[in-house]
């Protein structure tokens, strides 16, 4: 098993419960940076793995095949947590690297655990709050549309797919104890307040 731990933005006092619990129980705690291992050295003693920052595709994929296989030798057997800055489905390393686990080895069952991802803490550290929509980029065509407060899925699913969003997913009580997950095939007519949905495009599909 593997699991992938958000870490927060930097403040030690910004780890979750959950995160800190996964620190201290798993077998082996790979971290990509100085940062990252600072955080979780009060919990355990992490392996740091090296990430190159280069823009060279072939160095970039070599390190992930290196680090994947690595990983996958304490996550095929026992437990193995891989901490990350931020979030590990947001903007992350965590992300390639998945894929590349998720093809070399396809036995190794993954999961992650969220943390206070930058985009949620600058409004903090700026004191500026958000009341509406708002978007966020790193400067590559937008794929993905996260809509909160969904009550009718259904309706909002269909305006998407016009748009051309052809992976939906509804989450309804996120983290609560009555979460449940909806396919996009399977929406219901009416959700809860606490419902937020997530629309993806398919590479080529950018707009």
């Amino acid at each position: 098993m593997l699991t992938a731990v958000g870490l927060g933005p930097g403040d030690p006092g910004l780890l979750t419960l959950h995160a800190v619990s996964h620190l201290k129980g798993a077998d082996t705690v790979f971290v990509p940076g100085g940062i990252a291992q600072r955080l979780v050295e009060p919990y355990c003693v992490p392996e740091v793995l090296s990430f190159p920052m280069s823009y060279d595709d072939n160095e970039i994929f070599a390190s992930l095949v290196k680090n994947a296989d690595r990983i996958a030798a304490v996550a095929e057997e026992g437990s193995a947590v891989f901490g990350i800055i931020g979030d590990p489905l947001v903007f992350s390393t965590f992300s390639r690297l998945c894929s590349v686990l998720k093809e070399r080895y396809p036995g190794v069952l993954i999961e992650t655990v969220p943390g206070v991802s930058s985009v949620t803490a600058v409004t903090s550290a700026v004191g500026l709050p958000i009341q509406g929509s708002f978007s966020v980029s790193d400067g590559s065509p937008y794929r993905t549309h996260v809509r909160m407060k969904v009550t009718k899925p259904r309706l909002v699913a269909e305006e998407l797919r016009h748009e051309g969003y052809s992976r939906i997913v509804l989450v309804e009580r996120m983290f609560m104890d009555e979460m449940v997950v909806y396919p996009g095939d399977a929406l219901p007519e009416k959700s809860n307040y606490f419902s937020i949905l997530f629309a993806g495009r398919d590479e080529g599909e950018e707009r």
